[in-house]
Formats: structure tokens, C-alpha cells, sequence
């Protein structure tokens, strides 16, 4: 199992109330284009898609060129579970997963990710609390503590710690 039901319900609640909740992957929309450009990206799929602000910017620039899907538990229409993908992107989204399901949500990235993922982690707190009062950020962990993590189920490819606060990986898949 990746989430509860109660911790599905807590998040449509904020997803439904705070129109900023979910529309941080729109930063990453450079950093996609480029992987998928550079790396002949067939199919893409944004894990965590929230409002799907990536996930329409690159619909929108590549059309019928790139199968694009969405996955985000806590939006009805991205809720069904995804394909596998060449290139998956999950930005802002492991910090938010219930700790004993991490693992799970983790095996289902690598078991989605065909060729590559661009994963983005936040390791301290959110400006977002949840409606029963717990910090958005359920897991607030440094880097140090998600490498081994990310390194048991891919390759690493590169890292970069964006700040004190973020980090980011693009890995392989393993075999």
C-alpha cells in the first residue's frame, strides 16, 4: 500500500481548499523538456502530479510526441495507477508520503521507471499543515538520510543539493 485512505482524504482536502498546494513541479518544466529532448523520451510520467501544471506544460509542448500521464492519489482524475515510463519525474512529493509507506511508494517509482527518474526532495518543514494540524512534510530528512534510499532501487546519474532545504537526483534505472 503507498498511502491510507485516511492520509488520501487529508490531502483532496487540501488539494480542494489551498490553490497553492501541488503547483510546484511548474519549476521544473526546463529541466524536463531538456531530459526529454536529450534523452529521446517516448513516454513521461509525472508521479505526484498535483494540479499538473508539468504535466500540462509538457502536453502542451509535445502533443502526440511524448505519452504523458499523471499520478497523484489525492486528485480523482490522475488517481488510477500509472504505466511505466521512460523518463519519471517526482518533484515535492516523497517528503509528503507517510513514513511506513515510503518504501512502497519508492518500489512503485523504480517499478515505473523504465530509463530514468528526476526525483526532487524538501528536507525540512513545509509552509502547509495538513487539516488535522501535522506539518505537510511528513518526512523531513537530510539528503544523507534519502541516498541510500534512492541508491537501493537506482542508479545515480547526478545530485544536487539546491539548497539546505532541497535536494535533487536524476537516477537510472537499475539492470
Amino acid at each position: 500500500m503507498t498511502i491510507s485512505e485516511e492520509y488520501r482524504e487529508l490531502n483532496r482536502q487540501l488539494h480542494q481548499t489551498n490553490e497553492h498546494y501541488g503547483v510546484s513541479s511548474a519549476k521544473w518544466v526546463d529541466l524536463a523538456r531538456e531530459l526529454i529532448i536529450g534523452n529521446g523520451v517516448a513516454s513521461f510520467l509525472d508521479y505526484g502530479c498535483g494540479k499538473a501544471l508539468l504535466l500540462d506544460a509538457i502536453r502542451k509542448e509535445f502533443g502526440d510526441r511524448v505519452h504523458c500521464q499523471g499520478y497523484d492519489p489525492a486528485i480523482e482524475s490522475y488517481a488510477a495507477p500509472p504505466q511505466p515510463a521512460d523518463l519519471v519525474v517526482c518533484t515535492d512529493v516523497l517528503e509528503h508520503v507517510e513514513p511506513e509507506h515510503l518504501d512502497a511508494v519508492l518500489d512503485d517509482l523504480a517499478r515505473l521507471t523504465r530509463r530514468a527518474a528526476f526525483l526532487v526532495v524538501a528536507t525540512g518543514p513545509a509552509k502547509k499543515i495538513l487539516p488535522d494540524g501535522r506539518n505537510a512534510h511528513l518526512i523531513q530528512e537530510s539528503y544523507r538520510w534519502w541516498l541510500p534510499r534512492i541508491w537501493q532501487r537506482w542508479d545515480l546519474i547526478s545530485f544536487h543539493c539546491q539548497s539546505a532545504w532541497e535536494f535533487q537526483v536524476i537516477v537510472a534505472a537499475k539492470g
